[in-house]
C-alpha cells in the first residue's frame, strides 16, 4: 500500500470515528417515547407527565408520554423490552413491576433483561375506604372481614399488581377473606372507590391523597414499616399486624443494551428534575420519598422485590388466567 493510500485510509477512519462520536453527542435527534403501563390518572402516569416536559426542555426533543395499560403492567413492559435499545423508548413503572416475573411466564428476565435508569422515589400504599363503609382502623377492618368473610371487597390496578399483592399479603398475615375486584390501572380504581363501587383499596398515595384531603376517601393505614411524613397521623398496618411491609416505588428503565452514555444522560436529567424545589415540594406533598441515585441502586430494588413477591405468589396461590 502506497504512502498516499495509507494516509487516505487513516483520514477516512478518523472522519468516521469523529462522525460517530458527533452522532452520539447529538442524542436525541427525534422525539422519545416514555411509556407508562397503566391507564391515565394513576401514579406512574402522573409522574411521567410531570417529568416528561422538563426532560424534553433539557434534551431539546419532545418526550411523548404513552399509556399502554393491560396485564397488570406486563403489556407496556413487553413493548419496552422489545424496543430498539437506542434510548428512544423508555418506560416509567411502579413497584408492581417487581412482581410480574413471579406471576407471568415472561419472555424476558425482569432483572437482567432491562437497562435500569433511575429510581424516582418510594412511598407506602394507602389503605383507604369509601366513607360509607363503617371502618376507621385496621383492627376494625380485620374484625368486620372475619365476621363477614367474602362480603367486603377491594379494588386493585389489576391482577398481580402491587395493590393486589399487598392485599393478598394482608390476607396471609390476618387470615381474612376479602373479594378482589381488578381494574385496568390506578385511575379506574380511584373512580370505582370514589363512587362506592368497591369498599376499599391498597393504592398509591399519589392518586389517593387529593381525595383523602377532600374527604372523599378515608385513610386508615399505610403499608410501610414507618409512618409517612405526609400523613403522620395515619398508622401503619404493621402497628396492628406486626411484620407487614409493602413499599411502593416508581422508576424508569429501558430495553437491554441502551448505551451507557444515554443512560447516564437520562439519569442525570431526571435527577435534576427531582431535585428542583417545585418537584421536591410536590413529592413531599404526595408522600413520595425522593430516591434518585445511580442505575445500580434501582436494579437492586427490583431484584429484592422479585425475590419477595415470588414467595407471596406461591403462598397465596395466585394464578393469572391465560
Amino acid at each position: 500500500m502506497s504512502k498516499l493510500v495509507r494516509c487516505v485510509a487513516i483520514a477516512l477512519a478518523l472522519s468516521f470515528t469523529a462522525a460517530g462520536a458527533h452522532a452520539q453527542q447529538k442524542y436525541p435527534t427525534k422525539p422519545i417515547r416514555l411509556l407508562t403501563p397503566f391507564a391515565p390518572g394513576g401514579g406512574s402516569d402522573i409522574l411521567a407527565r410531570l417529568i416528561g416536559p422538563q426532560v424534553s426542555e433539557a434534551l431539546g426533543q419532545q418526550v411523548i408520554v404513552e399509556n399502554r395499560p393491560g396485564g397488570g403492567g406486563t403489556l407496556g413492559a413487553g413493548i419496552a423490552v422489545r424496543s430498539d435499545p437506542d434510548g428512544y423508548t423508555l418506560i416509567l413503572v411502579s413497584g408492581s413491576y417487581g412482581a410480574n416475573g413471579a406471576l407471568h411466564d415472561l419472555p424476558y428476565d425482569s432483572v437482567t433483561g432491562i437497562t435500569p435508569i433511575i429510581l424516582i422515589g418510594t412511598t407506602p400504599l394507602l389503605v383507604s375506604m369509601h366513607p360509607s363503609v363503617p371502618i376507621k382502623t385496621i383492627k376494625e377492618l380485620i374484625a368486620l372481614a372475619r365476621a363477614n368473610p367474602n362480603k367486603l371487597n377491594f379494588g386493585s390496578a389489576g391482577v398481580g399488581g402491587l395493590g393486589h399483592l399487598a392485599q393478598e399479603l394482608f390476607g396471609l398475615y390476618t387470615k381474612v377473606k376479602i373479594i378482589h375486584v381488578p381494574y385496568k390501572g390506578s385511575g379506574p380504581v380511584m373512580t370505582a372507590l370514589l363512587s362506592g363501587e368497591v369498599d376499599s383499596s391498597f393504592s398509591s398515595l399519589v392518586p389517593s391523597m387529593p381525595h383523602v384531603k377532600a374527604g372523599r376517601l378515608r385513610a386508615i393505614a399505610v403499608t410501610t414499616p414507618k409512618r409517612s411524613p405526609t400523613i403522620p397521623d395515619v398508622p401503619t398496618v404493621g402497628e396492628t399486624v406486626p411484620g407487614y411491609d409493602v413499599t411502593h416505588w416508581y422508576g424508569i428503565w429501558g430495553p437491554k443494551g441502551i448505551p451507557r452514555e444515554i443512560v447516564t444522560q437520562w439519569n442525570q436529567e431526571v435527577a435534576k428534575v427531582l431535585n428542583t424545589d417545585a418537584m421536591k415540594k410536590w413529592l413531599a406533598r404526595e408522600g413520595l420519598v425522593l430516591a434518585g441515585g445511580p442505575p445500580e441502586e434501582y436494579l437492586d430494588r427490583i431484584r429484592s422485590d422479585v425475590e419477595k413477591w415470588k414467595k407471596v405468589v406461591k403462598e397465596a396461590k395466585i394464578v393469572i388466567a391465560k
